[in-house]
């Protein structure tokens, strides 16, 4: 029961703040709406049949000011496929073809309660979205029609220095895989997990030390946990740098029930250069493995890792070695990337394929965008090839 704990001290406080006197004299609401029409199709080696899924998800959300203080929001998300279900939406049953993890869902996004004392600090508890840095530990994951959200009590503290600490309970994740979802193990994760960050200003980046301590209580033997350090430093136009680079280190090891064998390393070169309104991107991502053993970031905003044909969403026991080259350019409306990758596992160093990544999205109006976005992965020595395909055109408010 406890890991719901947080959104039932939500509601409760909801219904009980203006009782308590805590609406202003000048309230303040504001509403969102998000609505996306995505067509995705896949073409998987493994796979005799090929997925095409057409699906509709509707976010639409209220937030309101209880005076200078404390706020709240309530947002309902529902995705529903049109046509037929010619996809493996993880809760439809149609395992003969590939998987679109975007099932038939209604639930409660987010339903949280925040109280900022003041400019420097806010608390907030709940269900919320939670992203941490560049999300490779902690995610929304919202590529996906069902976002991930968390169960979880989020308090943030800025110092007059410019450092800033970070630290969060997660008591449950609500998974892409949607609340709906006949498997349980799919929907949602009771968890016990503590999340400490904090970052500061280093020379002409920023430098961020993380410790995460992940109890899985629904996968008592996934539990581990995260200690690391990252520095950044993006190119910057106002100081005239047009270079920058992003170093990170991690180690994983087991944590509460976790399994012996849940060691592995993490770390992350990259180079960036901008020139002429283009920017590259350079870097090879190790994730650490022994042959019995990868390192795992199950909380992580996946897709946006490791190429997005979703090879790697599991790291192979012998862990993997990500080497990629990407190009982005923004020109009026339109904005466009491309990333090629290389991948190798980290133990042994076998090949296990190539990728290349492209997108373009184009800004119709201020809330309505376009996304044209391919994926081609070629697999070598295990992995099987696969096509992604997708189009989708999403209103936002």
């Amino acid at each position: 029961m406890f890991p719901q704990l947080p959104l039932r001290l939500t509601a409760l406080a909801l219904a009980i703040a203006p009782a308590l006197g805590l609406a202003a004299t000048a309230p303040a609401t504001t509403t969102s709406l998000d609505l996306r029409l995505r067509q995705e199709s896949v073409d998987d080696a493994n796979f005799d049949k090929q997925a095409s899924a057409a699906t509709l998800r509707l976010r639409a959300g209220l937030q309101h000011a209880f005076g200078a203080h404390f706020s709240a929001r309530i947002e309902f998300e529902g995705t529903t496929h049109l046509g037929g279900e010619r996809f493996n939406s993880t809760a439809n049953g149609q395992g003969a073809y590939p998987v679109v993890t975007d099932p038939d869902n209604a639930e409660i996004n987010q339903a949280w309660l925040a109280w900022t004392p003041n400019a420097a600090t806010r608390i907030a508890i709940g269900r919320q979205k939670l992203n941490f840095d560049n999300q490779r530990y902690i995610g929304a994951s919202s590529w996906r029609q069902n976002e991930q959200t968390f169960d979880a009590l989020d308090a943030t503290h800025a110092f007059a220095n410019g450092v800033q600490l970070r630290y969060s309970f997660l008591g449950r994740v609500q998974r892409v895989n949607g609340a709906n979802n006949p498997n349980e193990d799919l929907a949602r994760w009771l968890l016990d997990a503590h999340l400490f960050n904090v970052g500061g200003k280093l020379g002409p980046g920023r430098l961020i030390g993380y410790g995460y301590f992940i109890e899985n209580r629904t996968l008592p033997l996934s539990s581990h946990k995260d200690l690391g350090l990252r520095y950044v430093v993006e190119p910057d136009d106002k100081a005239n740098r047009r270079w920058g680079f992003t170093l990170e280190a991690a180690q994983q090891s087991p944590y509460a029930d976790g399994a012996d064998r849940n060691h592995a390393h993490y770390a992350l070169v990259e180079g960036a250069w901008r020139w002429q309104g283009n920017t590259f991107r350079a870097g090879e991502e190790r994730l650490g493995g022994d042959g019995h053993y990868g390192f795992a970031t199950p909380l992580a905003t996946l897709h946006a890792f490791n190429g997005w044909a979703d090879r790697f969403l599991n790291t192979p026991v012998d862990g993997l070695r990500d080497r990629y080259l990407g190009w982005n350019r923004k020109f009026g409306r339109f904005d466009a990337n491309i990333v090629a990758h290389d991948f190798a596992a980290d133990h042994g160093g076998r090949g296990l394929g190539r990728e290349l990544d492209a997108s373009l999205a184009f800004a119709i109006t201020p809330h309505w965008t376009a996304l044209a976005k391919v994926a081609d992965f070629n697999g070598e020595h295990g992995p099987a090839d696969v096509g992604k395909a997708w189009l989708s055109l999403e209103y936002k408010r």
